[in-house]
């Protein structure tokens, strides 16, 4: 099986051996290191030049992990480095030049001023605000500026919004389906599943039980001299940045994140499928891939993760429900996550259908609360700036969820704080999926979920081993010692029960919920004020 990668044509741009302008100026943007874009394809190596800037607004607004910005920056030096052997003219602003702007506007205007191009080129941003800046530093700077199509993913732009098209609900479910069959992706030649099911929710959604996972040790990657000097650099330049950076191991170049795929591929792929939900105290890793940051900067391409891992299965050194659970998070839920930022526009990050309106707790710059749960999954954010899916969505998400915090807030939170944090797959999955923030005006379902992704704290103590050693009860809804995920979620439902009693998928909730007594009601009520006050969830 081999996915085709699109390529886009352009006309090169050069320039005659007497003029001393720039032919084109391409910017090329910290999450873009694909070393066979189409933008570089059709760039003349002796007319054009490729601009790269570090600058310190990328890292402060909103805050950036220490690992986040090491990440990006060195990966970014890596890469021009391979440019510079390539052949192409790169022009790159390191975040310390006394020069720099620190806004990649202000970079881009500097670079038009000094260089004088005739067109001014980047692939489609993946976020709205840098789309904004590279377009209005072109106005400004009255250049012809043109933005490629994106050939990494899978599906354009263009394409998804042909799917959504006439559709009356937008489900990712539907989206993975389709993506199956236009790909050709574990389907026969009918177009029907391999296994007879589209997918293995049901099969991998078990806990490790009580002796815990088994889990083979991760390679990491030890700092080369560039990695060094940008880790020096970012203590120097920018010393406010939350989390820590002692244990900087991420891949910061292709070679480094093909080596991290295959290790996947052959030594964690097989139990990823049936524990991807689990979680255990001290393994923050498990079996999953770590290669969503690899992917978001486009080190990988998702056809190379998705054919080696349709060929292990193939190659029986992964059972299907594995090799299914991974795909679909390729080419099913990271595809659709990006189709609904483009299809929704700018405005989607503002969505906040629910009225939240709490600031975001302490406890998730530090870690410190009694929740088990909370400070085991915050502090391995702030260790490594990594956290899998469903820490990420069940507990710190379905905490912002219940408690009511502004969804701006929290969406600014999982983008800075996590390596693979850029815009176009934070948004969906905050304000959409974790959130139900995302659901239009008259409408009781959102817009990527058709109910709100809540539970109790039964949940977490079903898939972890977080509650044994937690003050809190999971099975108690008020008291001191109530869980406060428990706490939260009734009262969730009280305060949103118009609202979900129109949702045909919460009905069984709803008659749960009617059978409280008035008594029972009132103490939910005053127990969760409490925790949803700013300091709540430190004493939670």
């Amino acid at each position: 099986m081999a996915i085709a990668k699109k390529k886009t044509k352009r006309a090169r741009t050069s320039r005659g051996a007497s003029s001393s302008r720039t032919g084109a100026l391409a910017v090329v943007f910290g999450d873009q290191l694909d070393a066979g874009a189409p933008l570089l394809d059709g760039l003349d190596r002796k007319s054009d030049v490729v601009l790269l800037a570090e600058v310190k607004g990328e890292s402060t607004d909103p805050p950036s992990h220490r690992q986040r910005t090491i990440l990006f920056l060195s990966a970014m030096r890596h890469f021009a480095r391979d440019l510079r052997r390539r052949g192409f003219e790169v022009r790159y602003v390191e975040i310390d030049d006394p020069d720099n702007s620190q806004t990649l506007r202000g970079e881009i205007e500097r670079a038009i001023a000094e260089l004088r191009p005739e067109r001014l080129l980047c692939t489609e941003p993946g976020d709205w605000r840098v789309r904004r800046a590279f377009e209005d530093a072109a106005a400004t700077s009255g250049v012809a500026a043109e933005v490629l199509p994106d050939a990494h993913f899978l599906t354009s732009t263009a394409e998804f919004a042909g799917w959504v098209e006439g559709r009356r609900r937008i489900r990712m479910e539907d989206f993975y389906r389709w993506q199956r069959r236009r790909l050709g992706i574990l389907v026969d030649d009918d177009g029907q599943p391999e296994g007879g099911r589209w997918n293995f929710d049901a099969d991998n959604r078990k806990p490790f039980g009580r002796k815990g996972p088994e889990v083979r040790t991760r390679s990491t990657f030890s700092p080369d001299a560039l990695t060094r000097k940008v880790i020096e650099t970012v203590r120097r330049e920018l010393p406010d940045l939350p989390g820590r950076d002692e244990e900087f191991g991420w891949p910061v170049t292709r070679k480094q994140a093909r080596a991290a795929l295959d290790e996947f591929i052959e030594h964690h792929l097989g139990d990823f499928g049936p524990y991807q939900d689990a979680m255990w105290i001290g393994e923050p890793l498990l079996n999953h891939s770590l290669l969503s940051a690899s992917l978001n900067l486009k080190l990988l391409d998702p056809r190379e993760c998705v054919e080696a891992a349709v060929a292990a299965g193939r190659e029986g050194r992964a059972p299907l429900q594995s090799v299914e659970g991974f795909v679909r998070q390729i080419i099913g839920w990271r595809e659709f996550v990006r189709g609904i930022y483009f299809a929704e526009g700018p405005e989607y990050r503002t969505r906040n259908s629910l009225g939240a309106d709490r600031p975001l707790p302490e406890a998730y710059w530090t870690g410190e609360t009694d929740m088990k749960c909370i400070s085991e999954s915050v502090g391995e954010v702030l260790d490594r700036g990594y956290g899998h899916h469903i820490q990420r969505l069940m507990v710190t998400g379905n905490f912002a969820l219940l408690a009511g915090i502004e969804p701006a807030d929290v969406a600014d939170w999982f983008l800075g704080m996590f390596v693979d944090g850029v815009d176009w797959v934070t948004v969906p999955n905050v304000v959409g999926m974790a959130l139900h923030a995302d659901a239009r005006p008259g409408t009781s379902e959102g817009v990527v979920g058709s109910k709100p992704y809540a539970s109790t704290g039964r949940y977490i103590e079903r898939m972890s081993n977080y509650c044994a050693s937690c003050r809190f009860d999971p099975k108690k809804r008020t008291g001191e010692d109530a869980c406060p995920f428990s706490v939260l979620y009734w009262d969730f439902l009280l305060r949103h029960r118009k609202r979900f009693s129109a949702n045909q998928r919460m009905a069984l909730v709803m008659k749960n919920l009617d059978r409280l007594d008035d008594a029972e009601r009132k103490a939910i009520g005053r127990d969760a004020r409490k925790l949803r006050d700013p300091s709540g969830v430190a004493r939670g």
